[in-house]
């Protein structure tokens, strides 16, 4: 597939590949890490240290067809986040079959892609929003998707990178960075009732789903299975999501419940009451940085 995409190739760096369900796939290498980004959804599948344990899980049930989206990694929800009558979950973005317009190394090592989000046939309320994302692989996972208004008038997006994280044990985890700050409760009955945690640690022992607003701190994963901790570092996202289905919440059948031992989601963005407004000729620019350190 190589020869479809002969201008972005870096060799032994960038190599463009049929993937799962013959989707492109993008495999990168560094000198310290490798990653995978599918051109459907612009969609980061792997990113994984050199002898270390991926960063990210991907569902063994995930689809990879056109107009699904990928279960696992990092969809990319976007414009809008949750469910629109009639409309995707979670937006078009991530059913989207991206562009690649630039790959670039690094004098350090560091791998560049840059991603443009075609316009959508029959969609054109949003022709005018110009959306890049573009990923950074390195020691680290670097994203930053932007959004451009290009239209005459205000439009209102949320943003968010839905990730993944994959755990050794889901029992031996606790996540930082949340103590004290309201969130929204989503999980089974609570209906987004405000709460508050107060205990100075999250450890995810039931479904579920939580939306913090006005939460913009980082959010370290500590896994004492795995002896690791993840740092989710971002700019510009005044929204931090935390997700584990356990085993109660219905989904669809591109996940097994028993994957949730493996799996927890802290997502980053602008949803709900952080949406944004977006005046013309301004641009929204979410920063989100994962990196890991063993304990």
């Amino acid at each position: 597939m190589n020869d479809q995409f002969p201008r972005f190739i870096i060799p032994g760096r960038v190599e463009i590949a049929a993937g799962s369900g013959g989707l492109p796939k993008i495999n990168i290498t560094t000198q310290v890490s490798t990653a995978e980004i599918y051109l459907h959804g612009a969609h980061v599948t792997r990113f994984q240290k050199n002898g270390g344990p991926p960063l990210l899980f991907m569902s063994a049930k995930s689809r990879f067809a056109s107009g699904k989206p990928i279960r696992g990694g990092v969809p990319i929800c976007f414009p809008w986040f949750g469910n629109r009558d009639g409309e995707p979950s979670h937006g078009f973005a991530r059913i989207t079959d991206w562009e690649l317009a630039k790959t670039f190394a690094a004098a350090d090592g560091a791998m560049t892609l840059h991603f443009r989000l075609p316009e959508i046939p029959g969609r054109p309320a949003w022709k005018n929003l110009r959306t890049e994302f573009v990923v950074t692989v390195s020691d680290k996972l670097t994203m930053e998707l932007i959004a451009t208004n290009n239209s005459s008038a205000a439009m209102e997006i949320e943003n968010c990178l839905h990730t993944y994280f994959h755990v050794g044990d889901i029992n031996q985890v606790s996540l930082t960075g949340l103590a004290s700050a309201p969130f929204d409760d989503f999980a089974a009955g609570a209906a987004g009732a405000r709460m508050v945690e107060n205990d100075s640690v999250l450890r995810i022992t039931k479904e579920t789903n939580r939306v913090y607003p006005d939460a913009a701190d980082a959010v370290e994963i500590r896994d004492e299975n795995l002896k690791r901790t993840i740092r989710v570092e971002k700019s510009n996202s005044n929204s931090t999501v935390v997700w584990n289905p356990w085993t109660t919440q219905k989904l669809p059948d591109d996940f097994d419940p028993a994957e949730h031992k493996n799996m927890v989601c802290v997502e980053s963005g602008n949803v709900k009451q952080n949406k944004i407004s977006l005046t013309p000729g301004k641009m929204a620019v979410l920063k989100v940085v994962l990196q890991s350190r063993n304990h």
